[in-house]
C-alpha cells in the first residue's frame, strides 16, 4: 500500500513580507526566502503581516492580516466588513479606479505576451456602479454543527468554508440584503443540513432563488418556502437532482410565465430567460457593452451578420434591429430555443438561431454557405481558437470579439492578425467590480488587399 505524499507543512505563525507588485488576479507579490509569495489583500510598496494559506514547491499563498508599514496610495477601506475573509471579492481594498487600471494593464500584458501585438487604439474602459450590481451568483449553504448555525454566502479565501455573513454588498439588494433572512429560512426547514447551494438570478422586475436540496422536502417545507417567496417577492425554484430537475415552486407553475426578463431599451427589446440560463451579471455594463459592440461592428441594412456563442440573443436581437439578416449560433439547445422565443416576443423575423457544436468546422453548414459581412464572437473562457481559424479564410470584413479571459483573447487575436486582420481597437469592461475578473472587447478589420 502506497503512502500518500504530504505537502509542505503550513506554518501557523504569521510572517512579515514586503510587496513588490500585483499579480493578474490582484494579489500582492513578494518573496519569502527567495520563493515567490502571493498575498491576498496586499498592495505594492506595503509591508504586511500575513498568514500562510498554502505552500507549494514554487510559491506560497498567504492572506494579509494587517498593513505594518507604507500603506499604498490606492488602498481604501472595503465597503463590506467581510471583504478580508470572503472569497466573493478579492479587490475591495483597492480603489475602484485602480482596479480598472489593473485590468487594463492585464489585457495589455496578455496581448504582448501571447500575441506580440497591441491595438491601434485603446478604448476607454466601461465602468459603472461598484456595489449591488451582481444579478447572478451561486451561494454556498452549510450547517455548522459546532456553531449550531446555518451559513449562506461565498467561500472564504483559500478555503472550502463558507464565510459567515449577514448581507452582501455586491449582490443585487433584493438578495444581498436578505442573507440573514435566508439563513433563518433554511434553519427552519427539515432539510436544514441537506441544502448544498442557492443559485441567484435577477431580472429587471423579479428575482429568483434556485435551492439545490439533497433530500426530499416535506409539505411543510414547501409551504414555508412559498411563504418566504411571497413575503420577500422572490420566485422560488427547487433542484432535487441534476439541472434538468429544476422547477418552480413559487409562484405556482402556471401562475405567470416561467421566465425572468431584462430590457435593452436602446433597441426596444425585452429578453426572457430561465433562472439557470447564462446571462450577464451586471445589467448596466451589459447594456453599454452591447451598445459598444454594435457601434464597433457597425452593421448596415444590407449586411448579413453572424453571432457566435449567441446564448439567448443578448447581441443577436439588437443586431437584428440594424442588420438585414442575423444568424445566432449556440451549442446549447435550450439557449437556442430561448433565442427563438425572444425573437418572436420582440417581433423580429430577420434573425434565426441554430444549435451547432462550435468546436467543429461550421463553414460547410447550410446557414454559413452564403457567407457573412460582419461577425461577433462571445466565447467562454476557453476562447475561440478553432472558430477564428475557420473564420480567417472566410473573408469577413469586420469581427468584434467579446472576451471573459484576456489570455485566450490574446491568443486568438494573434491568429487573426497572422491571417490578415488588424487589431484596430480594444478595451476592458468592468463587469465584475471588486474582483480580478477581466471582461474585454476587441475589434478586428481585414487588411485591404
Amino acid at each position: 500500500m502506497s503512502r500518500r505524499r504530504r505537502g509542505p507543512r503550513i506554518p501557523a505563525e504569521p510572517v512579515s513580507i514586503e510587496i513588490d507588485s500585483l499579480s493578474h488576479d490582484g494579489r500582492g507579490v513578494g518573496r519569502i526566502e527567495g520563493k515567490a509569495a502571493f498575498v491576498a489583500g496586499a498592495l505594492p510598496g506595503e509591508q504586511v503581516q500575513a498568514r500562510f494559506l498554502d505552500r507549494r514547491r514554487r510559491f506560497d499563498a498567504l492572506r494579509t492580516l494587517e498593513v505594518e508599514a507604507n500603506p499604498g496610495p490606492d488602498r481604501v477601506t472595503p465597503p463590506c466588513p467581510h471583504a478580508d475573509l470572503c472569497g466573493g471579492c478579492s479587490l475591495q481594498h483597492l480603489a475602484p479606479a485602480a482596479q480598472v487600471r489593473l485590468k487594463a494593464e492585464t489585457l495589455a500584458e496578455q496581448f504582448a505576451h501571447f500575441g506580440g501585438i497591441e491595438p491601434e487604439q485603446w478604448a476607454e474602459p466601461l465602468t459603472g456602479e461598484t456595489l449591488g450590481y451582481r444579478r447572478k451568483a451561486r451561494l454556498g449553504v452549510r450547517y455548522v454543527t459546532k456553531r449550531g448555525e446555518v451559513l449562506v454566502g461565498f467561500r472564504e479565501k483559500g478555503s472550502s468554508f463558507i464565510t459567515a455573513i449577514n448581507d452582501c454588498a455586491v449582490l443585487d439588494p433584493r438578495v444581498g440584503q436578505r442573507i440573514e433572512a435566508l439563513k433563518e429560512l433554511i434553519a427552519g426547514l427539515s432539510v436544514y443540513n441537506r441544502l448544498a447551494q442557492i443559485e441567484v438570478a435577477c431580472g429587471d422586475d423579479e428575482a429568483a432563488l434556485v435551492l439545490r436540496h439533497l433530500e426530499p422536502l416535506t409539505p411543510e417545507d414547501e409551504a414555508t418556502l412559498c411563504e418566504f417567496g411571497r413575503t420577500h417577492d422572490l420566485q422560488i425554484y427547487l433542484q432535487p437532482k441534476g439541472p434538468d430537475t429544476v422547477h418552480r415552486l413559487w409562484p405556482e407553475p402556471g401562475n405567470g410565465p416561467d421566465r425572468l426578463f431584462y430590457q435593452l431599451p436602446e433597441w426596444d427589446l425585452t429578453l426572457g430567460f430561465h433562472p439557470m440560463d447564462f446571462t450577464q451579471v451586471n445589467a448596466d455594463i451589459n447594456q453599454r457593452m452591447v451598445s459598444q459592440a454594435l457601434a464597433w461592428l457597425a452593421p448596415e441594412p444590407h449586411h448579413r451578420v453572424l453571432d457566435l456563442f449567441c446564448g439567448l440573443g443578448n447581441f443577436s436581437l439588437p443586431l437584428a434591429r440594424q442588420a438585414g439578416e442575423v444568424v445566432g449560433v449556440e451549442g446549447e439547445e435550450a439557449l437556442v430555443q430561448r433565442g427563438r422565443e425572444n425573437a418572436e416576443r420582440n417581433g423580429l423575423g430577420n434573425v434565426t438561431f441554430r444549435a451547432t457544436d462550435l468546436q467543429q468546422d461550421f463553414t460547410a453548414e447550410p446557414w454559413a454557405a452564403e457567407g457573412f459581412d460582419r461577425v461577433l464572437i462571445d466565447p467562454p473562457r476557453s476562447g475561440a481558437e478553432d472558430v477564428v481559424r475557420h473564420l480567417s479564410g472566410a473573408g469577413v470584413e469586420r469581427i468584434v470579439y467579446v472576451s471573459c479571459n484576456p489570455a485566450t483573447l490574446a491568443r486568438d487575436a494573434g491568429i487573426l492578425v497572422a491571417s490578415g486582420y488588424r487589431l484596430v481597437r480594444a478595451g476592458i469592461m468592468d463587469m465584475f467590480p471588486h474582483t480580478a475578473h477581466v471582461e474585454s472587447m476587441a475589434l478586428f478589420e481585414r487588411e485591404s488587399r
